[in-house]
């Protein structure tokens, strides 16, 4: 079993990888509540420190679970979490919102959801086009500074808004998605988190699953609504990752544990996300899989930017809105 480094983020110390507790919130099927938080505790029991959630997932559960999972554990943990994604748009009228009143009252309510007195680092968890990012940032940092929040993120936003954000208040971490499929933030992105020390959390490292070799998913799961996983997407994509199986084969190593080797090598933090502990152990000893620069370029070869087939996201579900209010 790996061992558990501490690599920097930001302003914080957490392990190298953390963990993404989406799916636990009948994201990807049907999940049970205590499966989910003994995998949670496994999870703290490797030496995972940092657990990242959001108040979208599962309109709330996910917090409130994450917050269950943790209850009499949290010392020495980094918890994060996220807002922006209005739970009650249909009412609202309003999807994106990042509005200053409204990160006060939803931090108020993910504090109450987790049963804390403080989130770590609290995510603009997607871009609001009719706020100013300055007036978000503003109000976190005065969050902060009420010791409501102890770092501010964001999540899918450009270098341009990044730069702007920077500037109003440091930003601690940027979460988008990274992985062998999804490449395109190595362009700007992330040189552009580096150049300012802003720290990068990669979400959806291992491509929902598919990297880690999961084929056709089960009813109910929202994968069968994204573009990869529609069959004639697979069946291209399939051909890449049977360069990443070949690796896997010579390496002596799961599919899985190759492509999160690839992302740890790229000195980010995956928060890769299970609900199996036999899978989390999995991934965890990818942190002691050294990938040579041959087999890192063979992989890159394999996965060019902007080669997969498929668009991230369904249709209308973008994670990148227009651009925001200047």
């Amino acid at each position: 079993m790996s061992s558990s480094p501490r690599v920097p983020l930001g302003p914080f110390e957490v392990s190298r990888q953390g963990y993404g507790a989406m799916g636990l919130s009948h994201v990807y099927g049907q999940a049970e509540d205590a499966e989910s938080i003994a995998t949670i505790h496994r999870a703290i029991d490797l030496g995972i420190t940092f657990f990242d959630t959001a108040d979208i997932y599962g309109s709330g559960h996910n917090e409130e679970l994450v917050g269950k999972a943790i209850a009499g554990k949290r010392d020495k943990l980094v918890v994060a979490s996220k807002f922006g994604n209005r739970l009650d748009r249909e009412q609202s009228g309003r999807g994106l919102d990042g509005r200053p009143e409204y990160a006060r009252a939803a931090v108020e309510a993910s504090l109450k959801r987790l049963n804390l007195d403080h989130i770590d680092l609290y995510y603009l968890h997607r871009l609001d086009p009719q706020t100013p990012i300055e007036d978000t940032v503003g109000e976190l940092g005065r969050l902060k500074a009420e010791g409501k929040i102890g770092g501010i993120g964001l999540s899918e936003v450009d270098a341009e808004i990044l730069r702007r954000a920077h500037k109003v208040h440091p930003i601690a971490a940027l979460q988008s998605e990274y992985s062998l499929w999804t490449r395109e933030i190595e362009d700007e992105i992330l040189p552009t988190a580096r150049e300012l020390g802003v720290g990068f959390v990669a979400y959806s490292p291992l491509g929902r699953g598919f990297l880690a070799g999961a084929g056709p998913v089960e009813e109910g799961d929202r994968r069968n609504l994204h573009p990869r996983y529609q069959p004639e997407a697979v069946a291209a994509n399939s051909q890449r990752r049977a360069v990443a199986e070949k690796v896997a084969l010579r390496l002596g190593a799961s599919v899985a544990q190759v492509s999160l080797a690839w992302v740890l090598s790229k000195n980010v933090v995956p928060i890769p996300g299970t609900r199996r502990i036999t899978h989390l152990e999995a991934n965890w000893d990818a942190n002691d899989l050294q990938l040579s620069p041959a087999d890192v370029a063979e992989l890159e070869a394999a996965f060019i930017p902007g080669s997969t087939v498929g668009a991230r996201y369904p249709a209308g579900a973008s994670p990148v809105p227009a651009r925001a209010t200047a």
